[in-house]
């Protein structure tokens, strides 16, 4: 099943995706994840969790669906995120936009981006989700290709040690 986290991974590393669909989980042990959780979880940055057929929508606002981020690292990654959440709320027959919300690197101030489910995005997620399938159906993950990024990954032993 394909999930928020799917979609994002997706774009971050596709071998993470295949072994975190995987059920090949190496993050309880990452400080950016141990990080992510505690901006959800202290009262200034507070997030009520919304889940529904296996994703967890940080927020839902009258007007927004809000997806809350630690950094601007992975900022495509994030808005695909929000534009799947969007599209299976359409499927449910609520429309709304999407905001996402980047702290800073002081953590007060954010930075806010409006996200809208147009029909050309729609179009391209939906090749996305194709791609997703097909990848994650293989027998094995994809090949890892190493990035300055992959130190600080969960991951990285398990693709390149």
């Amino acid at each position: 099943m394909v999930t928020g986290t799917i979609i994002n991974y997706y774009f971050v590393c596709p071998t993470k995706m295949w072994l975190f669909a995987h059920k090949i989980n190496l993050e309880d042990n990452s400080e950016d994840v141990r990080i992510g959780k505690v901006l959800h979880e202290i009262s200034e940055t507070k997030v009520d969790e919304v889940s529904f057929e296996g994703i967890k929508v940080d927020k839902i606002t009258k007007d927004y669906v809000v997806e809350v981020k630690k950094s601007d690292s992975d900022i495509e990654a994030a808005k695909w995120q929000l534009l799947y959440y969007l599209y299976i709320l359409k499927q449910k027959g609520i429309e709304k936009k999407g905001r996402l919300e980047v702290f800073e690197k002081n953590r007060q101030d954010k930075k806010r981006f409006v996200i809208e489910l147009t029909a050309e995005n729609e179009k391209k997620l939906l090749e996305i989700l194709e791609d997703i399938e097909r990848i994650l159906s293989s027998e094995t993950p994809p090949k890892p290709k190493f990035e300055s990024k992959c130190r600080k990954c969960a991951y990285y032993e398990y693709c390149f040690l």
